[in-house]
């Protein structure tokens, strides 16, 4: 082992003994009453020693500030490095970065949002444009440009409008001119979507007296999915305006039965009303043995 490597591992005395300048340097960087005692001093090169601290603050429970001094060859005075907070071996730490386009979920986007749409989304294929390189699917204005740049999207400012009379007009018209278009796993997957919510399959469709298909608030839909799929209209029905499949159904059904009204109890019957009569003796003749006259004056029981 060489000298200078016993050197880089053997601590060197002035900057282990620099705690007042680490703990002045600490307290600097943090709010006051952060910084706690003093906790370890570990080498960290030839007269390099990182100082660390503990970390009151509760946001970062487990945390150490680090503050790191050095002294230079043949020099008495210590200097400061850097300082920084560092975590220990039982510190709350963020969970692990994940990328927007994984975080992002249904009903996230708001006003001012922009979604890129990935150029190899399997939800869409190439359509029909009348022109070597396709349009852009829509106008945008130069607010939404800066947006654009700003969220690093390929987006061009202006759409090119079709000579009236020609071919791509014709096509814009027909709703054929659009540089992409839903590829048929897309398709799939949003019928498939729909299907979970206002299908069958759900409680409420198991309950109702009839399905979509024979109700009047049903609005029918062109493409191939007016043949699964079609619009509630019915304002009073969980469904308005959402997209119900042909098979789902609800209560708010136009050809439902009218609801029985409640049944109520019959109410009594009297034959008569006299008050009923109940001896409290038998009567003389009512047994099948006649009874003596001494029985009949003598009173019930013994004595």
């Amino acid at each position: 082992m060489s000298a200078a490597t016993t050197r880089s591992r053997t601590p060197d005395r002035q900057c282990v003994e620099a705690v007042d300048l680490a703990r002045a340097a600490a307290e600097e960087a943090a709010a006051p009453g952060v910084v706690g005692e003093h906790l370890a001093a570990i080498s960290e090169g030839d007269r390099v020693v990182t100082h660390f601290f503990e970390c009151k603050d509760p946001a970062y429970r487990g945390w150490r500030w680090a503050v790191t001094v050095t002294r230079a060859s043949r020099a008495k005075n210590v200097t400061l490095d850097e300082t920084v907070l560092l975590p220990g071996d039982d510190a709350l730490l963020a969970p692990e970065w994940v990328p927007w386009s994984e975080r992002l979920r249904p009903g996230d986007m708001g006003p001012g949002d922009l979604l890129p749409t990935d150029a190899e989304d399997l939800r869409l294929e190439p359509g029909w444009s009348g022109e070597d390189a396709p349009p852009p699917n829509s106008v945008v204005s130069s607010e939404m440009a800066e947006l654009v740049e700003a969220e690093d999207a390929d987006v061009t400012d202006r759409a090119v409008v079709p000579v009236r009379g020609s071919i791509t007009s014709v096509a814009e018209e027909l709703g054929m001119r659009r540089a992409r278009v839903l590829s048929r796993y897309g398709l799939h997957s949003a019928a498939d979507r729909w299907d979970e919510s206002f299908g069958a399959k759900t409680p409420m469709a198991q309950a109702a007296p009839a399905s979509c298909v024979s109700c009047g608030f049903l609005v029918a839909i062109g493409g191939s999915l007016g043949q699964a799929f079609g619009i509630c209209a019915n304002e009073f029905g969980p469904a308005d305006g959402r997209l119900v499949s042909l098979s789902y159904g609800c209560g708010g059904h136009s050809e439902a039965a009218v609801m029985p009204k409640p049944l109520r109890p019959a109410p009594p019957v009297l034959d008569s009303m006299a008050a009923d009569e109940f001896h409290l003796r038998p009567s003389p003749d009512s047994g099948s043995v006649p009874m003596s006259e001494d029985e009949v004056l003598a009173d019930l029981g013994h004595s």
